[in-house]
C-alpha cells in the first residue's frame, strides 16, 4: 500500500471558530486525527468520518509520550492513511513539531504544516493586551517556562531577558512559576513590572489576573489555583487591557447556559448565545429519528389524494414526511395541488418553502396550534385534513378541528424519544450548581429534563419557549424565569437578556 500523508495542523488558542480555513479543509479529508488536550474537541466535527485518537489531556487522561505520538502517526501513515496531527495553538510555537517532522522525513512520508493562532497573539484580541504597541513595546519574546527535563543548565539567558526592551510572553509556566519568576527578577527585572496571567484564552471561561511580576508565583502555586492552559504576559502593555477589553463587556459573559434541544437543532441556539459571551453546554433532552414501523405512514401517503388540507406541526415533520412521500411513493409535489397547507410556526413554514418549494396558506401569528385551528376552521369545516406530527405531542389541534366538524386524520412521521445518557461533564456542572440558565423549548423536553436532573433544575434559571412549555414546567413544579414572546429562538434569547 502506498504511503499516506500527514498534516500538522494548528488548532488555535481554544475557540473552535479560530481554526484556519486551510486547517478545516485538511481535517475534512483525513482518515485519522491525533489531537492533544489543547485542541478544542469541537474541531473534530470537521473530520466526521475520521478515526479520532486523543493523545492525552492534563488532569483527565494519560499524556502520551512524544515517541508514542510519533509511532502512532507513522503507523497510520505507513498504512496509507491520511493523518491529521491537531495541535493546540500554532505547530511552530512550543509544539515539538520539529521532532515529528524529522521522523516523517526519515520515513519518507509527505507532510504539510498548517499554521494556527498561538495564544500570545490571541491575547491581543481576547484579553485586550496588544503584545506590541507603538509607544510601549516594539519587540516580543516568546519564552518557555518549562524547559526539557534533564538539561544540565537552562538554555535561557535570564540576564538578556531581564533587559529585553519589549513584551515577554511565558508559555507553560504554571508548575515552574516560582523558578522562572525568581530567575528573571534575580537577573534584574523590576519586581513591580505589570503582568497579566491569562487562562484559556479565547474560550468563554477565559480568566485574566493582573498583578506585579513578583506576585505571579503566588497566583499560580500550587497549580490547582489556576490550571493550565495559561500564558503570562510581562510588560506595560498589560495595562491597556481595561481600555481594549470587549470580551467581558458582552451581556452573557461569565454566564453558563445549558441548551437542551435535539443535537441537530442545538447550534441555532448555542451559536448566538456563545456570541453574546455565554459558556454554552449542550445536553439534548430528546432525540428525533425515523419511526421503526412505516406501514401506517406509507398507507396514509398512498391515500394522500383524499385530503383537502395538510397541516405540519414542526420542521422535523416537514422533513420526515416529505422525504418519505417523495422517495418511497409515486407522488411528487403535484400531489399538493389544490390542497390548503397550514404550518405551526414560521420556521416550519420556512422549512417547507426552502427545502420543498411549497408555500403555506396559513401560519398563525402567535405560533400556537389553537390559533392555527381558529384561523383555518371555517375553510376546513366538512373537509378532510391530515395532520403530520411526532410520536409524542399535545392533542389540542386535532381536538379543536374535530369539534368544529372537520374530518381529521393524524399520522406520525417521526419519533421523539427521551435521551437517557447524560454527558458526565454536564452532569457535574449541573450538580455543582454552576449552570446559570437552562433553555427548554418543548413540553417533551421539560418532562425529559425533569427525569434527567430532577431537583437540580431548581438551581438554574429556566427560559421557556412558549406558554405551553411553561405550563408543563409549572405542573412539574418549576418556576419559569423567562418566556419567549413571540415563540422563537431569537425571542428566547432576548427574554434571557432582559431577565
Amino acid at each position: 500500500m502506498s504511503q499516506g500523508k500527514v498534516f500538522l495542523i494548528g488548532a488555535g488558542p481554544g475557540d473552535p471558530g479560530l481554526l484556519t480555513l486551510r486547517g478545516a479543509q485538511r481535517l475534512a479529508i483525513c482518515d485519522v486525527v491525533l489531537y492533544d488536550g489543547l485542541s478544542n474537541q469541537d474541531l473534530l466535527a470537521h473530520a466526521p468520518h475520521a478515526e479520532h485518537i486523543s493523545v492525552g489531556k492534563h488532569g483527565q487522561s494519560r499524556i502520551w509520550k512524544q515517541t508514542e505520538i510519533i509511532d502512532e502517526m507513522l503507523h497510520h501513515a505507513r498504512s496509507g492513511r491520511t493523518v491529521a496531527r491537531l495541535k493546540g495553538g500554532d505547530p511552530a510555537v512550543f509544539a515539538r513539531t520539529a521532532e515529528e517532522v524529522d521522523a516523517l522525513r526519515e520515513a519518507k512520508i509527505e507532510f504539510e504544516i498548517v499554521p494556527g493562532i498561538t495564544a500570545a497573539l490571541a491575547a491581543g484580541s481576547f484579553a485586550g493586551i496588544p503584545i506590541t504597541h507603538r509607544g510601549l513595546a516594539s519587540a516580543v519574546a516568546l519564552v518557555t517556562g518549562h524547559e526539557e527535563p534533564g538539561k544540565p543548565q537552562s538554555a535561557l539567558d535570564w540576564n538578556a531577558l531581564a533587559r529585553f526592551p519589549g513584551t515577554l510572553v511565558v508559555y507553560m509556566g504554571v508548575t515552574t512559576a516560582e523558578t522562572w519568576t525568581r530567575a528573571i527578577i534575580d537577573a534584574g527585572k523590576d519586581p513591580s513590572t505589570p503582568t497579566a496571567i491569562v487562562r484559556r484564552c479565547s474560550l468563554p471561561d477565559q480568566q485574566t489576573i493582573h498583578c506585579r511580576l513578583d506576585e505571579v508565583a503566588g497566583h499560580l502555586t500550587p497549580a490547582s489555583k489556576f490550571r493550565p492552559p495559561v500564558i503570562t504576559i510581562i510588560g506595560p502593555v498589560t495595562e491597556l487591557a481595561k481600555s481594549m477589553d470587549w470580551v467581558t463587556q458582552r451581556p452573557l459573559h461569565g454566564k453558563t447556559v445549558l441548551v437542551t434541544r435535539p443535537a441537530d437543532k442545538a447550534a441555532a441556539l448555542a451559536g448566538p448565545l456563545a456570541d453574546l459571551g455565554a459558556n454554552v453546554l449542550i445536553q439534548p433532552a430528546i432525540a428525533t429519528g425515523p419511526i421503526s414501523d412505516t406501514s401506517r405512514l406509507d398507507e396514509t401517503i398512498a391515500q394522500f389524494n383524499k385530503y383537502d388540507a395538510i397541516i405540519f406541526c414542526s420542521e422535523n415533520g416537514v422533513v420526515y414526511f416529505m422525504n418519505r412521500l417523495l422517495d418511497h411513493s409515486t407522488h411528487d409535489l403535484r400531489a399538493f395541488a389544490g390542497k390548503q397547507i397550514g404550518c405551526v410556526g414560521t420556521k416550519t413554514a420556512s422549512k417547507l418553502r426552502s427545502d420543498f418549494h411549497l408555500q403555506s396558506d396559513f401560519v398563525p401569528d402567535d405560533f400556537e396550534a389553537a390559533s392555527l385551528a381558529s384561523g383555518m376552521m371555517e375553510s376546513l369545516r366538512g373537509k378532510s385534513v391530515l395532520i403530520i406530527r411526532a410520536s409524542r405531542g399535545r392533542d389540542t389541534l386535532p381536538s379543536l378541528l374535530r369539534d368544529s366538524g372537520v374530518a381529521v386524520d393524524e399520522v406520525v412521521a417521526y419519533e421523539n424519544r427521551d435521551v437517557v445518557d447524560v454527558d458526565p461533564s454536564v452532569a457535574q456542572q449541573v450538580a455543582s450548581g454552576t449552570v446559570d440558565w437552562v433553555t427548554i423549548t418543548s413540553s417533551a423536553t421539560a418532562t425529559s429534563l425533569h427525569r434527567m436532573f430532577g431537583d437540580s433544575l431548581h438551581r438554574m434559571k429556566i427560559a421557556s419557549l412558549s406558554p405551553v412549555t411553561s405550563q408543563t414546567l409549572h405542573e412539574l413544579g418549576y418556576r419559569v424565569a423567562a418566556e419567549a414572546n413571540p415563540y422563537t429562538i431569537e425571542s428566547l434569547i432576548e427574554a434571557i437578556l432582559k431577565s
